[in-house]
């Protein structure tokens, strides 16, 4: 990929490959929720799995961030272009796996509707439009980065303070499911959030937007 396209055309490959991948996920949540009989996925034990199973569901999620990982670096022509290129992917992707998932099952319907987001290496429970803002966030950090003329230099500080942001999110993602860990893997399943701790996490989300902010402001 990295051949003689112009900045623009690999974005735009970046994009069109992201919505593909994106229809692939949806289909493949679909396939595995509808096999467990849990479309909807806010309720008790929201994705029973047995050994092969469970097995294969993590490692197709690695797998998916591996193909992101591969599509930034073959994209990218720098380190920060390529960086760029696979935030804009995950971020395209996230948005429009939500989007195809209404589509095929009607879910969600709305963007407060609970989601079991990941399962690695803790299952992380947040409102559908907490992992749509930071995608959106991503998606312009990806492209600003990407379509600019020259790699801008952006202040050590900004990347800590960003990187910082991206672990406080975490923590919330996966707060209740840390907290039922001394009760073993069968309550950690078990865990059903009630409250997403919004504060926090719009610190979080400021925090990760400082990169951004010195990319585009200096």
């Amino acid at each position: 990929m990295t051949g003689h396209f112009p900045e623009r055309a690999r974005w735009a490959i970046v994009v069109v490959f992201a919505i593909a991948m994106a229809w692939v996920e949806s289909a493949s949540v679909f396939y595995i929720r509808a096999l467990v009989e849990r479309i909807e996925p806010y309720q008790a034990n929201p994705l029973p799995l047995n050994d092969t199973l469970g097995y294969v569901e993590l490692w197709r999620e690695a797998s998916t961030l591996v193909m992101i990982a591969a599509l930034g670096l073959l994209a990218g022509r720098t380190w920060r272009r390529r960086l760029g290129y696979a935030a804009l992917a995950f971020g395209v992707w996230d948005i429009f796996y939500y989007v195809f998932l209404r589509i095929m099952t009607g879910w969600p319907k709305t963007l407060v509707d609970w989601d079991i987001l990941f399962l690695l290496p803790l299952p992380w429970w947040g409102p559908v439009l907490a992992p749509v803002s930071i995608a959106l966030l991503m998606i312009v950090w990806g492209t600003l980065e990407t379509q600019s003329g020259e790699d801008r230099p952006v202040a050590r500080w900004a990347w800590a303070l960003g990187g910082a942001g991206i672990a406080l999110a975490l923590g919330v993602f996966m707060f209740d499911a840390w907290l039922a860990v001394p009760g073993g893997r069968a309550a950690v399943m078990r865990v059903l959030p009630t409250t997403f701790n919004w504060p926090v996490f719009g610190v979080a989300l400021a925090m990760m937007a400082s990169p951004l902010v010195k990319l585009r402001f200096g």
